[in-house]
């Protein structure tokens, strides 16, 4: 299991996702406010992940501490209401 810091995010948040891997990287996708966001983990020399949560118009590539990187940005969206 992969990604585990920010499925922990997405928990606290309330926010459903599905996580699927595949030859030993993790990938998560979500939605949030109607809007589909992604995490897409791989390796490529070093670890990173491609992920569009800071623009959900945009993917960037997240390298180094990524997974803390990323739950952090989930971490300060609003929180979402019981049943949303």
């Amino acid at each position: 299991m992969r990604l585990e810091r920010i499925k922990e995010a997405l928990r606290q948040k309330n926010i459903a996702f599905e996580y699927h891997e595949e030859d030993g990287c993790g990938s998560l996708d979500f939605l949030f406010r109607g809007l589909s966001f992604h995490v897409w983990e791989y390796f490529d020399d070093a670890w990173g992940a491609e992920t569009n949560v800071f623009n959900v118009g945009k993917s960037r590539d997240i390298e180094g501490d990524y997974e803390e990187v990323i739950a952090g940005e989930i971490l300060s969206w609003p929180d979402m209401l019981p049943g949303t």
